[in-house]
Order: structure tokens, then C-alpha cells, then sequence
């Protein structure tokens, strides 16, 4: 299992190795917070963790948060590689949100929500 310590040492080797461009107006930052985030519509029997979100607000600026317990709740045994990988997939997931965002695109966005359609029906 991969510790809140090892997985926030991971995040950060990843977001040092992307292209300083990503992080063009990320003001608020990249966060790993230890907690469980389950999807509003998460069903019983079929859980829907959140993984990750970029947030945009005015007040509170734009920042990435990926959430250490929903990782856990998915991957409690994955070997600390694997593990690095599925916190970049996830990581990389969000920054494309972010420069969609700053470009006015929508495309991820659409496709989330074909996928979160997908859930609904399931």
C-alpha cells in the first residue's frame, strides 16, 4: 500500500517533470488531500469515487485537487509504480480540464459527462 507521504512525493515528481506551460494560470496549485470523495451520484453496490477535479472559482483561483482516499478505495494494493502512473493519468486528466478551460473548450468535459451517463444506465 502506498502512503499519503509516498503518494504526495509521487505527485510532486510528476507535476516537476510537466511543461511549465501547463501551469499557466494554476494560481491556487496542485493538492493531494488524504480524504474519500464519492460522486454525488454514487450508487450503493456500485460506488463512484472522484479521483481528481480542477476547480475554477473567481474567489479561490483555479487548483487541481486529487483525493489520496478515493485512490485508496480503488487501488489499496497497487505496487508504488502502478501507483505513480495512476496518479499522473489522473493528474494529466486534470490539467487537460484546466488549459480546455483557459481556452474556452469543453471537449473532456463532454466526454466525462457521456461517461457519467454511461454510470447513470448501469
Amino acid at each position: 500500500m502506498t502512503t499519503f507521504d509516498e503518494a504526495a512525493e509521487m505527485l510532486d515528481e510528476i507535476a516537476d517533470a510537466l511543461p511549465a506551460e501547463l501551469m499557466k494560470d494554476l494560481n491556487g496549485g496542485i493538492y493531494l488531500l488524504p480524504h474519500v470523495k464519492r460522486h454525488p451520484e454514487s450508487k450503493a453496490g456500485k460506488p463512484l469515487y472522484i479521483l481528481g477535479e480542477y476547480i475554477s472559482r473567481r474567489d479561490l483561483g483555479k487548483f487541481i485537487n486529487l483525493y489520496y482516499g478515493s485512490f485508496m478505495r480503488i487501488y489499496p494494493q497497487l505496487p508504488s509504480g502502478e501507483m505513480k502512473e495512476a496518479l499522473r493519468r489522473v493528474l494529466i486528466h486534470e490539467f487537460i480540464h484546466h488549459v480546455e478551460f483557459l481556452a474556452g473548450e469543453r471537449g473532456l468535459e463532454i466526454k466525462d459527462e457521456i461517461e457519467m451517463e454511461q454510470y447513470r444506465r448501469s
